[in-house]
């Protein structure tokens, strides 16, 4: 008798999945068959700076912003593609867009006017110096009593 109920639910099951079936196959992978992701970030330390490396291949330096605000890093970057295919009877013209932003809290050491950026191989590296106090402060040797 469970086995019966069993199968009654797992028909149902299947209803719903054939009839979400077209939508499901739109979200799965994003829109398109594209992913939509944000780019990985590194965070290193080191003992005057901190180091972001922002892995965005693909992308040009021209497709990127970086802002600081107050004390909020925001690294965004866009894209946009267009192809078009002509041909005696047709045209055909798709476009793609995509678009990603990444925020930051920073720490009160650094140093906002000296932050520097370069991107090279995919991957967009931000040097973010440390203040002198900072860099003095950081190291501490502790006595032992």
């Amino acid at each position: 008798m469970s086995l019966k109920t069993l199968a009654k639910t797992n028909g149902l099951n299947s209803v719903f999945s054939d009839f979400f079936e077209p939508w499901n196959e739109w979200f799965k992978d994003g829109f398109s068959g594209k992913v939509l992701t944000l780019p990985r970030v590194n965070i290193t330390e080191e003992k005057n700076s901190y180091n972001l490396s922002l892995v965005a291949p693909g992308l040009h330096k021209k497709d990127f912003k970086i802002d600081v605000d107050g004390n909020i890093l925001t690294v965004s970057g866009q894209k946009e593609e267009s192809k078009e295919e002509k041909e005696e009877k047709y045209t055909r013209q798709e476009y793609n867009y995509s678009s990603f932003s990444r925020s930051f809290i920073l720490p009160e050491e650094v140093q906002l006017d000296k932050i520097d950026a370069a991107y090279d191989g995919g991957v967009l590296k931000l040097t973010l110096p440390k203040t002198e106090k900072a860099i003095k402060s950081s190291h501490k040797l502790i006595a032992i009593n």
